[in-house]
């Protein structure tokens, strides 16, 4: 898949359709100041979103797609509206900026001019239909920073309050201190012998998670030999650090929790969570120029979400069932 020419969150670039030869129009469901949104391209619009959502990560919540044909066709009345202020506006993008705009897009995906037809190929664009929508991208990106990105300031104090709100992305890790009481299960058991294990397990897990001193059961009852002088302490570690299976426990609990058994490759695990704590994030001085970004993006993500909400309001629309 090529990269998209210039990564931006804004709704104004979406995911580039293919064109078939000829739009099939079937029913007209809104009518945008005297353009119309057909079910057709509503229909299209619906597979675009799927396909965003099977990249996004984490997956979205399955709720949020029940309604895709609103969410389909609203976004189609907006793209209607951007492109209308364009030509109200009379933005326009010349030949050697849409030349020079695919060259960075075959320069950053270190493609030949012969390697970047043949993708666009498989993807089922032409050349001439990938220029097309290069110089749209260009006129919508230039629409943004002429109405919208062009007003917005960001200052000190709300850089430092993302900072401090978002500290985790930016280094700051949690991180964990845990017991563990480890009960060896192998291949090599009878059936009883698995059996065995297990009702141990869960007593021992009744125990713990009734208050009973958890270094005192590690060391009577862990399989991990270290436990006898330690009782099951694993120190302090990161995400990252520690098993899947521990990780996805711990980081639901809080400290002086006790987990359910976690099952593992070797054997079944109980974890008690000493303490968590945050790590240190970079300094602010050293991560501002990340943070300006940050901010800067959500603004104007905001800003053009709340100006396309505005040409909504000045627009007719109609919509038709």
């Amino acid at each position: 898949m090529i990269k998209r020419l210039i990564p931006l969150s804004l709704a104004v670039v979406l995911t580039l359709p293919s064109l078939s030869s000829a739009e099939v129009v079937s029913r007209i469901l809104a009518v945008v100041n005297d353009e119309i949104v057909t079910s057709y391209a509503v229909d299209k619009e619906k597979r675009a979103l799927l396909k965003e959502a099977e990249r996004q990560q984490p997956p979205p919540d399955p709720k949020s797609l029940a309604n895709l044909d609103e969410v389909a066709l609203n976004r189609l009345i907006d793209k209607k509206l951007v492109e209308q202020k364009i030509r109200e506006l009379d933005i326009r993008v010349g030949e050697e900026e849409v030349r020079q705009a695919i060259e960075d897009v075959k320069r950053q995906n270190k493609l030949s001019q012969e390697a970047l037809v043949a993708a666009l190929a498989n993807q089922g664009l032409s050349f001439d239909q990938y220029k097309a929508q290069i110089k749209e991208q260009l006129e919508r990106l230039r629409l943004v920073s002429q109405e919208v990105r062009s007003k917005i300031q960001v200052g000190e104090r709300e850089m430092r309050e993302y900072y401090e709100a978002n500290k985790a992305k930016f280094g700051a890790e949690d991180i964990f201190r845990a017991r563990n009481i480890y009960f060896k299960l192998d291949d090599k058991m009878s059936a009883e012998q698995v059996k065995k294990v297990m009702t141990t397990a869960m007593t021992v897990l009744h125990e713990a998670q009734s208050g009973k001193d958890f270094a005192e059961l590690a060391r009577q009852y862990s399989d991990d030999p270290a436990a006898k002088g330690n009782g099951g302490d694993l120190g302090t570690f990161r995400k990252g650090d520690i098993l899947p299976e521990f990780e996805e426990q711990l980081t639901r609990m809080q400290p002086g929790e006790v987990s359910d058994l976690i099952y593992t490759a070797t054997g079944l695990h109980i974890v008690k969570l000493e303490e968590r704590s945050l790590g240190t994030p970079k300094p602010f001085e050293q991560v501002k120029a990340e943070v300006e970004d940050l901010v800067y993006r959500k603004k104007s993500e905001d800003r053009f979400n709340q100006w396309v909400a505005d040409l909504r309001k000045g627009a007719a629309i109609e919509l038709r069932q």
